[in-house]
């Protein structure tokens, strides 16, 4: 038995067999072939194999995440199906009289140099993707699995080095109960994946890929962080019971789906759901969202090969508003950059991406995208209540430039005789300097929709996605609640309402906290509403009040304010926060 602990990602138990995600070993030797057209069907069988499997997981894909985040796969499969490329494999298999395997690394070498010669940042990223599905192909070849999470057909936990988001979305939730990575942060993309997919998860851990073998039992408890590899029986039977509690738990908050949300005293709130695309909608609203309360429009740019045009944008906007049936809806204009590039708009390498040319940096200097964006969401708001949200505001010039543009392409789809609804403004608060002008931006703007992710990692000085500064994301860190304490009271002043679209909003520990500043709206992770709604019924606003004005005033720690709210909430949630 090997216990260890990791940052909590997403919550739940788990026990399983373990499914290592590894390198396989592609290794093979160059011989000379008798028959060169044995060899050529050999080939064949193993692009068609590997076609079965990529149109295996484009399915899976589309079904569990959309059509969007299946979209890459598309791309895998067209890759196969170049004649050019398997033309120039097949001859020098004919040629030379050489095996598959060898002709198609030739290939492959010539095709990867050639891209790696250019300086379009697109057409690298085309040579990752070529690379992804040779492997696949190759694997066929030497008869070595690729363990393919997204053809696993057992239930297993994935134990992983490191995870991205395309490799997360190939997850199959009914067999992936579990994931465990030795990379990774509670915020990273993944991570937020595998909340939205339900999949419990630790993170953070440096190295359990080296402590755990296929098939080895494992434990993951997504609610503290720990994971256990080969338990004895006792931990089992703990850990299964544990398990059942979690899901009675959850059976009892289904029941909380179309109920809204008001504290104990009756001050009522808005629970809201982040979504990154319209396959979501349909998904949060079976989740008890009274709102969207941020759409990443970002997603719908990182999906494809080229820019998405007006009308694919109009399209998608229109089906969220439509769905939502006059529900709340906010947009936010892309947030490209940082950690989410978009390769064919050859951004230019930064040192530090997060502090770069992103967001609505990179907005305001391509105005033809923005414009686009702009001119599809105005006509999309004449089809349910929209608002439109810009990220990453530092300075209130920026704040106006994006307002003036805004303006303009307003007055273009009026001049156009376009029929357009009442569109409310706002911006998300992630830059200090932005919390500092609070009163400022408060005064020009209909909203403010606090974006804690960044704006944590920003004040502490400390990268959300790297694992040797975790502690430093410290949501409850006094400093970081008086910021936000400032960007409330700002709206209030203000007569608008301060909302809050960052993973803090449903952090159980930090909801009594807001409650007690008077947030007005959360917006979280779908699967996050039901626990926020349930634990908000159960609080005296007043009360609350008292809390936050603690937290605000005497602690100077994370630990002092996480042990005042457990004390404040311990007689009523003493199995949660004990």
């Amino acid at each position: 038995m090997k216990m260890f602990k990791g940052i909590a990602a997403s919550d739940g138990i788990a026990i399983e067999k373990a499914f290592l995600l590894v390198e396989p070993d592609l290794s093979f030797t160059t011989y000379t072939v008798d028959n060169p057209d044995e060899e050529i069907e050999r080939l064949n069988q193993a692009v068609q194999l590997s076609k079965d499997e990529l149109f295996t997981i484009h399915q899976r894909t589309q079904k569990d995440l959309g059509r969007h985040a299946a979209e890459v796969f598309s791309a895998h499969i067209e890759i196969l199906s170049d004649p050019e490329f398997f033309e120039q494999v097949t001859q020098l298999i004919s040629q030379k009289r050489v095996n598959a395997e060898s002709a198609l690394d030739t290939v492959t070498n010539k095709y990867m140099d050639a891209f790696n010669s250019l300086t379009d940042a697109y057409m690298k990223q085309r040579a990752d993707d070529v690379n992804d599905v040779i492997k696949r192909v190759m694997s066929h070849l030497l008869g070595v699995s690729l363990n393919d999470p997204a053809l696993v057909n057992r239930q297993v936990i994935i134990i992983a080095h490191e995870l991205t988001p395309s490799v997360t979305a190939q997850f199959v939730p009914k067999l992936v109960k579990g994931i465990v990575s030795d990379l990774g942060g509670k915020t990273s993309h993944s991570a937020i994946m595998s909340r939205t997919l339900a999949i419990p998860s630790v993170v953070g851990l440096e190295n359990i890929i080296g402590n755990v073998h296929d098939g080895d039992t494992v434990i993951v408890d997504g609610l503290t962080g720990d994971v256990i590899v080969d338990p004895d029986e006792d931990q089992i039977e703990t850990y299964q019971k544990k398990q059942q509690e979690y899901q009675q738990q959850k059976a009892l908050l289904e029941k909380l789906t179309a109920r809204r949300t008001v504290s104990n005293d009756g001050k009522e709130t808005l629970l809201a759901a982040n979504i990154s695309s319209d396959d979501e909608v349909e998904f949060a609203i079976q989740h008890g969202a009274e709102a969207i309360g941020l759409f990443r429009t970002e997603f719908l740019y990182m999906s494809t090969d080229k820019l998405p045009t007006e009308e694919e944008q109009f399209t998608i906007y229109k089906h969220i508003l439509e769905l939502m049936n006059n529900r709340p809806v906010t947009i936010r204009t892309a947030d490209i950059g940082g950690d989410k590039p978009v390769p064919y708009l050859q951004a230019p390498k930064q040192a530090n991406p997060f502090l770069g040319y992103r967001a609505i940096r990179l907005s305001l200097d391509r105005e033809d995208i923005f414009r686009t964006q702009l001119r599809a969401l105005i006509r999309a708001s004449a089809f349910g209540k929209l608002s439109i949200m810009f990220p990453m505001i530092a300075t209130i010039e920026e704040l106006r430039q994006a307002k003036t543009v805004f303006n303009e392409e307003m007055a273009k789809v009026k001049s156009d005789g376009l029929k357009v609804g009442e569109i409310k403004i706002g911006i998300m608060v992630e830059v200090p300097s932005t919390v500092i002008l609070a009163d400022q931006f408060a005064a020009e703007v209909d909203f403010m929709s606090i974006g804690t992710n960044d704006l944590i990692q920003y004040t502490m000085a400390a990268d959300r996605g790297n694992e040797k500064v975790a502690y430093l994301y410290q949501p409850h860190n006094p400093a970081v609640l008086r910021m936000i304490k400032m960007v409330i009271d700002a709206c209030h002043r203000n007569s608008i309402p301060a909302c809050m679209c960052g993973e803090m909003a449903g952090d159980q520990l930090a909801i009594p906290i807001l409650l007690g500043m008077e947030l007005d709206e959360y917006s979280m992770s779908a699967r996050q509403i039901l626990p926020s709604r349930s634990l908000i019924s159960t609080l005296d606003s007043d009360k609350m009040v008292a809390l936050a004005n603690r937290t605000l005033s005497f602690y100077s720690t994370s630990s002092e304010v996480v042990k005042d709210v457990k004390r404040t909430l311990y007689d009523d949630h003493e199995d949660t926060y004990k």
